[in-house]
């Protein structure tokens, strides 16, 4: 295999393509020590060597640290390590090494979301929010399912109401004509919203 260009990235580290490919980065003091440069030639056993001894155990740190750092889905970490500049196939490794101890876990991360923002937020909104964070649907709904008693929703909408300073015993029409539009474009339904504010019919 051929190293057809090397490009730095920073002072430290640069991309290292092989056959006209992006393969890795590397520091300065590995580029060394694997004698690589633009025209050498990569054997299969040191291809291998910087892959596991050195791509995949600094993926595997960087993943524990970004663990650390705060809660990720598998999709979150893995875009980061993306970004990063690792390729698919360490990632994809990295992250299932971390799976196995169980440091990242969808399922759970679903749940705890949806308990810690039902008060404050629609069904809608918080299933779009973690579907933008790579979930599957099956451990949203889930989520969702043990989440959500009768009362939550008409519990968020309080909230709402509360934060507004919105009385709907003192509210003139065209206020509460406002306030409803606004709750249903968050996404609540119409029962929700009437039980609430006590209202028998509106044109929102």
């Amino acid at each position: 295999m051929t190293v057809t260009k090397v490009e730095a990235v920073t002072k430290a580290k640069s991309k290292v393509f092989i056959e006209g490919k992006f393969a890795f980065v590397l520091y300065k003091g590995e580029l060394s020590r694997y004698q690589i440069a633009e025209g050498s030639v990569i054997e299969e056993d040191i291809y291998r060597k910087i892959r596991a001894e050195v791509l995949l155990k600094r993926a595997k740190r960087r993943s524990l640290h970004l663990l650390n750092d705060m809660g990720r889905t598998e999709e979150q970490l893995k875009e980061r390590l993306r970004r990063d500049l690792y390729p698919e196939d360490v990632i994809n490794e990295a992250v299932a090494y971390v799976k196995s101890f169980g440091y990242i876990n969808d399922a759970a991360y679903a749940k705890n979301f949806v308990e810690t923002r039902k008060g404050r937020k629609s069904r809608k909104e918080i299933y779009a929010l973690l579907c933008r964070k790579g979930l599957k649907s099956g451990d949203v709904e889930a989520a969702f399912e043990e989440c959500y008693g009768s009362e939550d929703a008409r519990d968020a909408i309080e909230a709402i109401l509360k934060k507004k300073n919105y009385d709907p015993q003192e509210a003139k029409w065209e206020d509460t004509r406002k306030i409803l539009g606004y709750l249903t474009r968050k996404g609540f339904g119409y029962e929700d919203i009437r039980q609430v504010i006590q209202v028998s019919e509106w044109n929102a």
